[in-house]
């Protein structure tokens, strides 16, 4: 009578190999890309990660800067402090005056800037470097300067006389000393965009632009119609980058400010960041600080999802 072998025994009976986890991992595209991003998730999380934990935790303290070991708990009394103190969103209005008009300016020019460096045009790579090198100037030498050409009776004031502005210093007068910080930050961001979007044109493939030359697609609508829904993702990083950089705006107020009162003149440019400073830092108040922090975060967080939501739509 004939024995024959159950089913999968046959298979049971060979050797099995095994793969030590170790291996497994290094094989593994995944592990390879998070270990390499390691370095940077560990800074991260050591410079801005633990410090906003603690910022959140300390705005619910009655914490002195000087004597943080006597903090005690209060609840939301900083959180309600500051929701009904004028001048927080006097300093929130002016960082989103700032933001709305700077952001848009600097995303356009510095488009337009990454279109002419995109063409074939003799000293493109020099040109390149002058537009860019004020991204890596410092921004107190960059406003020492544009203090001396904003002065009143200086040939750039009296220029934009010609548009119905007035011949005044703008950095001292309450009218323009907010403007004035908006200039100097479109005029140091403009490079970084234009090298973003540089990089983001020479990706478009030529194909695209050939098949809408033969459509008889004009320059304009080629612009339109291909590299703008191209450049959208970037947009969205530049404008969010722009918005976030906008939001933290600092050197160019106390270089104004001669690191005397924050906001001068007279509060025109006080912004968030500065009511944060005023009062987390000069007035040793780091519970209430924190607490306009956390609502700062927020305010960004929001302002983000809605830019998002606005570019999805145009898309």
């Amino acid at each position: 009578m004939a024995v024959y072998p159950k089913p999968g025994a046959a298979a049971h009976s060979l050797p099995v190999k095994k793969t030590s986890w170790l291996r497994t991992v290094a094989d593994s595209d995944n592990a390879v890309g998070w270990l390499f991003s390691l370095p940077f998730l560990i800074l991260w999380a050591w410079w801005f990660l633990y410090p906003f934990i603690q910022s959140f935790t300390r705005s619910f303290q009655n914490a002195n800067f000087a004597a943080l070991d006597s903090a005690r708990f209060i609840g939301l009394q900083n959180y309600l402090k500051i929701l009904n103190d004028q001048e927080f969103y006097r300093a929130v209005l002016h960082s989103l005056e700032l933001v709305v008009v700077a952001v848009p300016l600097q995303t356009v020019i510095g488009l337009l800037m990454a279109i002419l460096m995109n063409r074939k045009i003799k000293g493109k790579g020099v040109f390149r470097t002058i537009f860019f090198i004020p991204y890596i100037t410092s921004t107190i030498a960059v406003t020492t300067v544009f203090m001396m050409l904003f002065k009143q009776g200086s040939f750039v004031t009296k220029f934009f006389t010609l548009f119905g502005l007035k011949d005044v210093t703008w950095y001292a007068s309450t009218d323009y000393a907010l403007w004035f910080v908006a200039v100097l930050f479109i005029f140091q961001q403009c490079g970084f965009s234009m090298i973003v979007y540089l990089s983001a044109l020479q990706e478009v493939p030529k194909d695209l632009y050939e098949a809408g030359q033969i459509d008889g697609a004009s320059k304009w609508a080629q612009f339109r119609y291909i590299t703008v829904p191209y450049l959208k993702p970037i947009t969205f990083f530049v404008v969010s980058v722009a918005t976030i950089l906008g939001f933290q705006i600092y050197d160019q107020i106390a270089a104004i400010s001669r690191y005397g009162a924050l906001g001068s003149p007279a509060g025109a440019t006080n912004t968030v960041v500065t009511y944060f400073y005023q009062h987390g830092i000069r007035y040793m108040n780091i519970g209430y600080g924190s607490a306009a922090v956390v609502l700062f975060f927020f305010i960004i967080m929001i302002i983000t999802f809605l830019q998002k939501k606005l570019l999805d739509e145009k898309g």
